[in-house]
């Protein structure tokens, strides 16, 4: 049996990099002719990334090699703060022949074998650049997407609207909020307004204009595969299927399972965590966490303490506090004791009704029978873990594309909306009656939305079972993939 190997090349960073590993795991599972070569590549230096590339070496070294990519000097850092997009562009942009030099040298590898074929490179979105590697080297590139369907709408409207304007967007008058009549986007049933939309359209210091560069080479695919599934998005994907698109291929909900490793989380941490859940009532407590760079600044922590007070609800906090220089624009403060930022006598009163922590195995907790409500930066990756352990959702984006996010899990009444808008970096704070009022409907029992996220969580995992509709479909990749070789 012949064996076929894809090169892969993901985005550093928790968003990106896990998933693709996740997705590369299912694929040698799903068909014994696949093997995978993983080329590693750094943006900066990441905790989390140099943690979880080294456990990348207990993968099946039969089947799965990673390669370490010849480092490049960054941009300066800077830029990363005024326009992440730009960053991670003109980063990608250098690794280009590093990469060329890499699969070149495993094609003269392969070029001896008879038993093994390169069959083409997986992309991350921020490395579709590198279609064009694919393609002086007579490789077919796809493209995994890591975000979900809707995602991929924006990406269509963007290249077809850029043609129109060739410019960033404006922020919509809050004075004047029904001027904003909407965008149509794809995959969306209704005018999506422009305050939900990502940052990075509306950057003039790099990233837009970047962005638009890489949603270009979309279209030079073989193929889009999506971290999302049909039950899902049934209205999205089926906007897509027209023949003006390359093939889409929804393989998700792709998640790892087990909580991923990070320096700031050891064992003792974790057990201390877990040990308090295990001595709540089950489906009482609700889960704040923001994700890898999600962090707020003194005057949001004591609202979202009085609103958590206010509630009456046992909570589980992760009050994150990175103490880089790349995380001050999203309103990080230096100081060791995060709790010193919390109102007077707050850990007093709570007593044992609450925790706060750094760092949480965020996967553990959802998993919890204690956890019965989420509140959640909406990053796509925490929103699929949400709903595969059937807990619902308050909205809380940051940063990137979580606004957009919020809102499509709001539109199709899977979330409790706090709020859609919110963007880190900013003056904006969330009112504790705010937050308050957003546990409370949460972790309501009898909830629409409770109810329809576990609805949703057994049609998630039927779709990754055997003859799911994920299943299926990574299984049409496949064979697609090896027909293009």
């Amino acid at each position: 049996m012949k064996k076929v190997e894809l090169i892969f090349v993901p985005t550093p960073g928790a968003g990106h990099l896990a998933p693709a590993v996740e997705f590369v795991k299912r694929l040698i599972h799903h068909d014994d002719r696949i093997l995978v070569t993983i080329l590693s590549i750094e943006l900066h230096s990441s905790g989390f990334a140099d943690a979880y590339t080294e456990s990348l070496a207990t993968l099946q070294p039969d089947r799965i090699q990673v390669i370490q990519v010849s480092r490049v000097d960054p941009p300066p850092l800077h830029l990363w703060t005024l326009a992440p997009e730009a960053f991670i562009y003109a980063v990608i942009q250098s690794y280009i022949p590093h990469v060329r030099n890499a699969v070149t040298n495993i094609l003269s590898m392969k070029s001896t074998s008879d038993s093994t074929r390169v069959a083409g490179l997986v992309l991350d979105l921020f490395c579709s650049p590198m279609v064009d590697v694919a393609t002086e080297l007579g490789l077919s590139s796809y493209i995994y997407l890591t975000s979900n369907a809707s995602f991929f709408g924006l990406v269509l409207y963007l290249q077809a609207l850029h043609r129109q304007i060739s410019s960033e967007f404006e922020y919509p008058n809050p004075e004047n909020p029904n001027k904003d009549l909407g965008h149509l986007i794809p995959g969306f049933a209704n005018p999506v307004p422009s305050c939900v939309l990502p940052s990075f359209m509306f950057n003039k210091h790099g990233s837009y204009t970047a962005f638009v560069k890489i949603a270009e080479r979309f279209k030079d695919a073989k193929g889009i595969v999506i971290n999302t599934f049909e039950e899902l998005e049934t209205y999205a994907l089926s906007c897509f299927v027209n023949g003006q698109n390359p093939p889409i291929y929804p393989v998700g909900p792709v998640i790892h399972i087990d909580s991923l490793p990070h320096p700031e989380l050891d064992q003792l941490q974790r057990d201390r965590i877990m040990k308090w859940l295990d001595n709540q009532p089950e489906s009482s407590v609700v889960f704040l966490c923001f994700g890898s760079h999600g962090c707020h600044g003194p005057p949001q922590v004591k609202e979202i303490a009085l609103g958590l007070e206010q509630s009456g609800q046992r909570f589980l906090w992760s009050l994150h506090m990175p103490e880089t220089p790349l995380n001050d624009a999203a309103g990080a403060v230096h100081c060791k004791n995060p709790e010193e930022m919390l109102p007077e006598g707050f850990l007093e009163r709570i007593q044992e009704r609450g925790m706060i922590c750094r760092w949480a195995p965020q996967v553990d907790v959802l998993g919890h029978k204690a956890v019965g409500g989420f509140v959640s930066h909406c990053g796509w990756n925490s929103i699929l873990e949400s709903l595969w352990h059937g807990v619902p959702i308050v909205t809380w984006p940051i940063y990137a594309e979580q606004q957009l996010n919020a809102y499509m899990m709001k539109e199709v009444g899977l979330a409790v909306e706090l709020r859609l808008d919110y963007r880190g970096g900013t003056s904006d704070i969330v009112k504790a009656e705010e937050i308050e009022e957003g546990v409370r409907q949460v972790m309501d029992a009898g909830s629409e939305v409770r109810k329809k996220v576990k609805e949703m969580a057994e049609m998630a995992r039927k779709a990754v079972m055997n003859g799911g509709s994920s299943f299926n479909s990574i299984g049409r990749f496949i064979e697609d993939m090896i027909a293009n070789t």
